[in-house]
């Protein structure tokens, strides 16, 4: 890779998420690029030269033996590009489980390529209304919905997957396997003293609250001075990013200027829900100007041509219009969830081979991530800001009809109640 080498990147547990730090580091002025797997040399020379870059995963939905296949070749790509500070970006409600997604199997396999003694975790992100006190975890209920702890929370607390049954990042992170985790909570951010004594006697895995917006800056420092000595993983949501805006890590950059609206579609939008969120769900109502196509799992596996049928209909609609495919809950059984993906990946390359589209929406799910995983794009560059925690974003492939479309990758609890109206230009 010439030029300047980035000293930040990061790995990215979901698609959906990726975007977000991605948006993150961008409009702050980072030149940044998202991958969605280890880059080749050729595409590295595409990307030109980098502030930070990214890798998007699906390890959120990936057994611990899968998670250290996976994480293990990328941790020695981002040791041998020099990076300085490796950011594993977890949800920002830290949905895991030792079985499932596991923060702990995710560190596991990442450490030894980012040796520093200490491994901070950011455990908030204020904009997105998530909120970490004394070590819980908080989280508002959709865009400015009431706020709930964790593990009382209306969705998280029955997530089909990863229920969050401990608030207590400490005790929830202990139980995949990272041991004592040590706390700086937000009283010490007033007391500097305190605090470098605190860090100071600290090393492996320490939880920061943050409570506010400017928390993050103080915790950003701290981090930045430990990441000094040796290189550093650091755990956390897209806060991490923002935590370490201004620090030597990330240096300061003249924030991007955005546009006072997000840039309408060239072309018909086609988007895929695949999230089973009660805040996607009620999106999905009161979505209009799209024609829906309810998509079965149990048909798409299991009838031969039905996705052919599918792919037609859809392809005859986005003649005419935006299209929204709306997925049913999936098979639960751990194998079928990956035929699904694979499933659903088929039914939209097919769909985008033949019919123009402007737009690509991807509304959460762990199945949704891993399908769009399959389409013949190598990396997302951000385009412009649309609603927090889900950018307009441009992909970046080899097939012609692929490069340059624009993408929105949004996680279930993410947007207001009329995103769909707001992806579509409406």
């Amino acid at each position: 890779m010439a030029g300047t080498l980035p000293r930040y990147a990061w790995y990215g547990d979901d698609f959906t998420g990726s975007t977000d730090t991605l948006a993150v580091l961008a409009e702050g002025g980072q030149k940044a690029l998202l991958f969605l797997r280890i880059p080749t040399p050729e595409q590295l020379a595409q990307a030109g030269d980098l502030d930070a870059l990214g890798i998007a995963g699906a390890t959120r939905a990936m057994a611990p033996e899968a998670m250290a296949a996976e994480l293990d070749p990328a941790g020695r790509f981002f040791a041998g590009l020099g990076i300085a500070l490796l950011h594993y970006k977890c949800c920002s409600t830290f949905d895991s489980a030792p079985h499932l997604g596991s923060i702990g199997a995710a560190v596991r396999a990442l450490q030894p390529h980012f040796p520093n003694s200490l491994l901070p975790i950011i455990g908030g992100q204020p904009n997105l209304g998530r909120y970490c006190l004394f070590g819980n975890l908080f989280a508002a209920a959709g865009t400015g919905g009431t706020v709930h702890r964790i593990d009382r929370h209306p969705t998280m607390s029955v997530h089909p997957a990863t229920p969050m049954g401990e608030a207590d990042l400490r005790l929830h992170l202990a139980a995949q396997g990272l041991g004592e985790v040590g706390l700086v909570d937000y009283r010490s951010y007033g007391d500097p003293g305190g605090l470098a004594t605190r860090l100071a006697n600290g090393a492996g895995p320490l939880l920061f609250d943050i409570a506010r917006v400017e928390d993050l800056a103080v915790a950003g420092r701290a981090i930045a001075a430990w990441a000094a000595p040796a290189p550093m993983l650091v755990v956390g949501p897209s806060s991490v990013a923002q935590a370490l805006a201004g620090t030597p890590l990330l240096g300061r950059r003249e924030k991007a200027s955005c546009a006072a609206t997000t840039p309408k579609p060239s072309g018909p939008v086609l988007a895929l829900v695949g999230s089973l969120s009660p805040v996607t769900r009620a999106q999905v109502e009161a979505a209009s100007g799209y024609a829906r196509i309810a998509v079965d799992p149990v048909r798409l596996l299991g009838e031969v041509g039905h996705a052919v049928e599918l792919a037609a209909e859809a392809q005859r609609l986005l003649r005419q219009g935006d299209v929204m495919l709306v997925t049913d809950r999936p098979v639960r059984a751990p194998g079928d969830t990956s035929k699904v993906a694979a499933a659903t990946g088929e039914l939209l390359r097919a769909i985008v081979a033949e019919a123009a589209i402007g737009r690509l929406v991807v509304a959460g799910g762990d199945t949704s991530t891993l399908a769009v995983r399959m389409l013949d794009i190598w990396g997302l560059s951000h385009r412009a800001a649309l609603v927090p925690g889900a950018p307009l974003c441009r992909a970046h492939s080899d097939d012609p009809r692929l490069d340059g479309i624009e993408m929105v990758l949004k996680g279930g609890q993410m947007g207001p109640p009329d995103f769909f109206a707001l992806v579509a230009g409406r």
